[in-house]
Parts: C-alpha cells; sequence; structure tokens
C-alpha cells in the first residue's frame, strides 16, 4: 500500500503532470473572459439594462482579475499553489452561480468582482508554478500554460451558446460555472510546489540570476519597469489594433466576402477572428520554445517587429480579402507570446523563489494596457482606424528596438551584479 502510494505521488511530482494540471486549470477559466460576450445580450434583452452598463461588468472582471495577481502570487510563494487554486475554485463556480441568480446590476457587478479574484488566482498560481518547475525551459512552460487561457474556451464555446439558446442564460450561467469550479476543485489536489532542487537540476542555455530576488527589492530595480513598460506597450497596441479589426474590414468592403483558406470558405472577418483564438494560443509556446532557444530579448525583436509590419500590411493590403485574413492571422500569432515571454523573462531575471509575486506584479501591464483601449475609440473617432493602427505598429516598433538596445545590455548587467553579490555571500558563509 505504501510503495503504491509513493509511486503515485511520485508520478503527481513530475513536472509534465504539474504543466498539464496547470494547463487544464488554465482552460477552466478562459471562459470568464472570452465566453462573457455571448451573455451580454440575452442579459440585456431580459432586463433592459443597457449593454453598456451590462459590459462595466466585463471592465470589472479584467480589473481584479490582473491587479490582484500579485496578492495571489505572494500567497503561493509563502503557502504553495494547492490552496490556492482550491480557493480560487470556489470563487470561479461562485461567480456564474451569483450571475445565474443576478436580477439586478449590482449583483452582476459583484459576480465580475468574484470572477476576476477567482481566475486571477487560478492564473496567477499556474504561471508562476510553471516557472519554478521548468527552470531551464521557462518559455515553453509559461507558454503552454498561458495557450489554457487563450484557446482554453474554444472547446466550449458553441456547447455554452446552444444552451443560452435551449435553455436561458441563467440555466448556461449555473451549469458551468458549477462545473468548471468542480474540474478546478479536483485538478488543484494534484498541483504541487516545486523542489528546491528543482531549478538546479540542470544548466540553462540562457543567462539566469543565481540571487532569488524579493518583490519589494525587483519593483526598485531599472529592470523590472523597463520590462512592464514594454509589456504595457506591446498588449496596449495589440488590444487597440484587435479592436479596431471590424471597422477596417467594413471600411475595406471586405468583412463579408467569402475567403477560401485550405478548403474552409468562411466571410473575411468572421474567419480572421476565428484565427485568434487559436493562433493566439499557438503563438504562446511556440515562441516561449524559441526564447529558451535563442534568448528571450532576440525573439520579443523578432515577434514585436513581426507584429508592426503586420499591422501596416493589413492597412496597406487589406483591401484583398485573403490577405486581410493572412495578414490579420500573422498578427495575432504574434500578440499572444507576451504572456510567455515577459513572466520567462521576470524568472530568468528575478529567481524562482519569488517567481509567482514578481511575475504577477509584471502581469499588472496587462490591466494597465486595457485602460488604453477605450481611449483607442476616442482616437478612431476623431481621426479614423487608421491613426489607431499606426499608433499599434509604433508602440511595437519601439518595443522591439527596446528589448534588443537597451533590455538585453541592461539585463546582462544586472545578471552580472547579481552573480556578484552571489560570490560576496558565498565568501561570507564559507
Amino acid at each position: 500500500m505504501a510503495s503504491s502510494s509513493n509511486s503515485t505521488e511520485s508520478l503527481v511530482n513530475n513536472k509534465w503532470i504539474q504543466l498539464s494540471v496547470g494547463l487544464l486549470c488554465m482552460a477552466m477559466i478562459a471562459n470568464l473572459q472570452y465566453g462573457w460576450t455571448l451573455f451580454v445580450d440575452p442579459i440585456d434583452a431580459k432586463h433592459g439594462w443597457g449593454r453598456a452598463a451590462i459590459q462595466i461588468a466585463f471592465s470589472i472582471f479584467v480589473f481584479t482579475e490582473t491587479w490582484l495577481v500579485p496578492v495571489e502570487g505572494w500567497f503561493v510563494d509563502r503557502y504553495g499553489p494547492q490552496i490556492v487554486v482550491m480557493v480560487g475554485s470556489v470563487l470561479v463556480g461562485l461567480s456564474w452561480v451569483i450571475d445565474s441568480y443576478a436580477d439586478s446590476l449590482p449583483m452582476i457587478y459583484l459576480g465580475a468582482v468574484v470572477a476576476g479574484v477567482g481566475a486571477g488566482a487560478v492564473y496567477g498560481t499556474c504561471v508562476g508554478n510553471a516557472l519554478k518547475w521548468f527552470p531551464t525551459q521557462r518559455g515553453l512552460a509559461a507558454g503552454i500554460t498561458a495557450a489554457g487561457f487563450g484557446a482554453g474556451a474554444a472547446a466550449t464555446i458553441i456547447p455554452i451558446a446552444n444552451m443560452i439558446q435551449s435553455q436561458g442564460y441563467e440555466q448556461a450561467f449555473l451549469f458551468f460555472g458549477v462545473a468548471q469550479g468542480l474540474v478546478i476543485f479536483v485538478l488543484s489536489w494534484f498541483l504541487r510546489k516545486a523542489p528546491k532542487t528543482q531549478a538546479a537540476a540542470k544548466v540553462s542555455r540562457l543567462a539566469q540570476t543565481k540571487v532569488d530576488f524579493a518583490p519589494g527589492k525587483v519593483i526598485r530595480t531599472p529592470v523590472f519597469w523597463l520590462l512592464y513598460i514594454m509589456f504595457v506597450m506591446v498588449a496596449s497596441g495589440g488590444l487597440m489594433a484587435a479592436a479596431q479589426i471590424a471597422p477596417i474590414a467594413h471600411d475595406f468592403h471586405v468583412a463579408d466576402v467569402p475567403v477560401n483558406l485550405l478548403g474552409l470558405v468562411l466571410p473575411a472577418l468572421t474567419l480572421a477572428i476565428s484565427l485568434d483564438r487559436v493562433l493566439d494560443g499557438l503563438g504562446r509556446p511556440f515562441f516561449g520554445w524559441v526564447s529558451d532557444n535563442i534568448g528571450r530579448e532576440n525573439t520579443m525583436f523578432i515577434a514585436f517587429g513581426t507584429a508592426a509590419i503586420a499591422i501596416v500590411l493589413v492597412t496597406q493590403l487589406g483591401r484583398n480579402p485573403l490577405l486581410f485574413v493572412l495578414f490579420t492571422a500573422l498578427f495575432f500569432c504574434v500578440f499572444g507570446e507576451i504572456y510567455s515571454l515577459f513572466p520567462a523573462t521576470a524568472g530568468d531575471t528575478f529567481g524562482s523563489k519569488f517567481a509567482a509575486t514578481n511575475a504577477g506584479m509584471l502581469y499588472t501591464a496587462k490591466g494597465t494596457a486595457a485602460l488604453m483601449v477605450p481611449l483607442s475609440s476616442i482616437i478612431a473617432s476623431h481621426f479614423g482606424w487608421h491613426a489607431v493602427f499606426y499608433i499599434a505598429a509604433s508602440f511595437n516598433a519601439v518595443a522591439a528596438i527596446l528589448a534588443l538596445f537597451v533590455l538585453k545590455p541592461l539585463r546582462a548587467s544586472f545578471l552580472q551584479q547579481g552573480e556578484t553579490t552571489d560570490a560576496v555571500l558565498d565568501g561570507s558563509t564559507a
């Protein structure tokens, strides 16, 4: 009996099992963000609160999901991943149960707060845990984990839409809320804290710190704030451009033009948006893997530069329906990689011990970037979508240059200082 128990525990402590559990947990929270749009019109049809008022709940969700991740990460670093994800599972399930019974906007907003806290607990934990279990493959591990959130809703979007149509949005909220919460709760039992020996198990081909920097120290470093600014620039540029994809398609009169792509025939806009979820999910682990092999900054330069070029190509050649689909697809493919490259870079730079908290602090850049999206609508209304696209392209181009010519030498200097500090500490304890 003891031998069987030890064998099971040994299996659970396999780093690929841990990565798989994190991936599944992330897939279970994806609908909180990507499935929300399915509920807006049915809620409005029943209560007449107005789409704008209902959509405030989405902004509340993004805010709480993003800005509380550092706090949740602190609990992970201190108490381990299991308990934090367990609590998150309860909140994830409870949030949609609240929405299923909500008969007022304040209740909808309460559900958004609960959903944001729960999703943040799961997201921050799974990404931070992946960084700790894969110290030499942080890009790939963070990318695979983030892909669960980027593409996890794909399998359940149609069932949710069908249940809303056949049984009402309340039943869909209730059923899928409870189901998602239960799945995460069960999975949380299999999460384990990475052993300290994991960090030294294998030498990485990339430069990494030998010192674990506490969050208080991290936020006082220029490297962190440069990463933060770059994250905001790329994320806001991407979100601003993505928000204008539909207007540009209609302006170019290609939105409803059928496009045949490898035998799949769909209207250009529908096909472009559909490819978003797929390529966003695939791009995260791919570019994470690339960065494990050629370096974080080199990969950032390639990805951010490609995004800038893709945005410009859409504006110049997007009147051709096929090119519109292809270039928007290219843009989407290189947009989601920020959720693998930045956490991996933070882990390499600041160490494994406080990886969940430090990556969580950097992740708040997503919340800052989200605040820029309403500004893009104002810019578009005054100067047209072209202005938004060129701003987005400029943000990506500048971030690409910063990655190669500012971040790379700055991080190298920071890591060299860390080695000196580590050598001094070793000498003092000898």
